[in-house]
Order: structure tokens, then sequence, then C-alpha cells
């Protein structure tokens, strides 16, 4: 065979290699780009889905990062056992109009295209990008509303607690507070739902990237409701206490969500400062056994 006869079937065989990556990724486009762009809707538009804002980008980065891992081998079978699910789950999903779920089929489909190109190896790689998306589709109605509705009573408990401790005569009525002259109402969106969500996905992104045992990782998510509950029982006290001692408009508007987004930042910190004692005591376990 002559040079232009070799050169000709490289490129022919380079363009048959290139064919199927780029027809999967039509397909796949085709198949979920309207759950996609209402998912990406509700990220931009919905407060209690904010957080995809931040994870979607978070997950692209970290799967860029980590790379492909070497010697893959494609588990075409099984990849191609997750992406029927997935596609089935996509079509049922759509004929239930449950949108949770179809959101969820892309994730699962993404998985299943690893897994039939790379193999269980790299998915297994970019675990943590994955739960990521994951964690970035917005929760079902249903299931945010039966969350809420505890989370407030439990923060109205919390808060007026604190106000007594502060000897603010308090009366408490399921989620209202009336406190002298003023009435507070724990509603949906002060129930320290979007915090906590918002705090899970960090301590999966913290436990992920610092630390490296399964214990530890669990421990820190576990540790990530309790700071949300107390924080957002905090912010009700501090409303109340502000409302009463300093001035009623404190409770609503700018000062309401800058004392929010300030409690946010604590909890950031607790959750950060759980995450490096975790890793510390991983250190020295480490150590201990090493010796």
């Amino acid at each position: 065979m002559t040079a232009a006869g070799t050169r000709t079937t490289e490129l022919t065989a380079g363009r048959k290699g290139f064919l199927p990556p780029i027809v999967t990724g039509l397909a796949f486009v085709v198949l979920f780009l309207d759950p996609a762009t209402l998912l990406v809707r509700d990220w931009w538009t919905n407060p209690e889905a904010g957080h995809g804002l931040l994870l979607a980008p978070v997950a692209g980065w970290l799967a860029w990062k980590k790379g492909w891992v070497g010697e893959a081998r494609p588990s075409i079978g099984f990849g191609l056992l997750i992406l029927v699910g997935a596609v089935l789950l996509r079509t049922v999903s759509e004929l239930a109009a449950e949108l949770f779920t179809m959101r969820f089929s892309m994730v699962a489909a993404a998985v299943g295209l690893v897994v039939y190109h790379r193999g269980v190896r790299q998915a297994l790689a970019w675990w943590l990008p994955f739960v990521l998306l994951a964690l970035a589709i917005p929760l079902p109605e249903l299931v945010t509303s039966t969350i809420a509705l505890p989370l407030q009573f439990r923060a109205s408990r919390m808060g007026a607690a604190l106000l007594e401790w502060r000897q603010v005569p308090v009366r408490l009525t399921g989620n209202v507070i009336e406190i002298p002259g003023n009435r507070l109402f724990v509603t949906e969106a002060c129930s320290g739902l979007r915090s906590l969500t918002a705090l899970l996905s960090i301590g999966f992104l913290m436990g992920g990237l610092w630390l490296n045992h399964i214990w530890s990782r669990t421990l820190l998510i576990a540790l990530a409701i309790p700071i949300a509950v107390v924080i957002n029982g905090v912010r009700v006290f501090l409303t109340g206490f502000l409302v009463y001692f300093v001035d009623p408009k404190m409770g609503e508007g700018f000062m309401h969500m800058t004392e929010g987004w300030l409690l946010f930042l604590v909890s950031l910190v607790l959750i950060g400062a759980a995450a490096a004692v975790l890793a510390l005591i991983e250190k020295k376990w480490g150590a201990t056994r090493a010796a």
C-alpha cells in the first residue's frame, strides 16, 4: 500500500471513530433538551433550586480536573442497560408529567454513556460530579412541602424558646410567634429548607474533596442537618429579638434577607470547620495505623 493510501485509510478510520460519539451526543441532546431547558430555567427563577447554578459548573470542572482514567475498558452491555433504563424513565416521567424523575433520567443517561464508552472505572472516578448533578435537581413539590412544614414548626419552637430565654414575652401558635406589638410568621421560605439543601450539597462537595473515608464523609453530611436546623432557629430568634428591641422593620425586606445571608455564611464556616476537624482526625488515624 502506498503512503497516500495509508493516510487515506487512517483519515477514514479517524472519521469513523468520531462518528459514534457525535451521533450519541446528538441523540442525547434531542432526547433531553426539554427537561434540561426547564431545569436551567428553574435554577434561574426558583429560589429553592438556585444552588444548581453553582453545582452544575462545579460538577463539570471536577470531571474535567479528574480527567480520563488510564486503561479504560468500555462496558458496552452494562452501559446499554443503564441507557435503556434512563430512556424508559424519561418516557414514563413525561407521560406522568413528573419533572424530578425526568430530570434524574438525564444524570442516569450520562452515567450510562460514560460506562458504555469508558467503563465502570471511569464512572466511579466521576462519582462526585454525578452526585452533585443529582443534588442540583430540585426536589418534587410534594417532598419539599412535606419536609418544610416540620422545619417551620421546629424553627418556630427554637426561636420562641430563645426569645423566652432573653426575657421576651412570647406566645407560640404553630408557626406564628406573637411578641408585644408584633406577630412573626415563620413561612415555608423561612423553614430552612433552602439552607439545608445547600449545606447538604456543600457537605458532599467538601467530603469528596477533603476527606478520604466513607465514615468521615457520612458524618460530615449528617452534621449538615443539625447545623442548618440550629442556624435557622437562631435566625428566627434574631429576627424576633431585633423586631422587639430595635425596630419592627428589621423583620422584613432587605434587613431580613441580609440577616439570612449572614447566618448562612456562619453555617458554611461551621460545616467547613467540621470538615477540617474530620480531615485532621483522618490524618492522625492514618499516621497511627502506619506506626
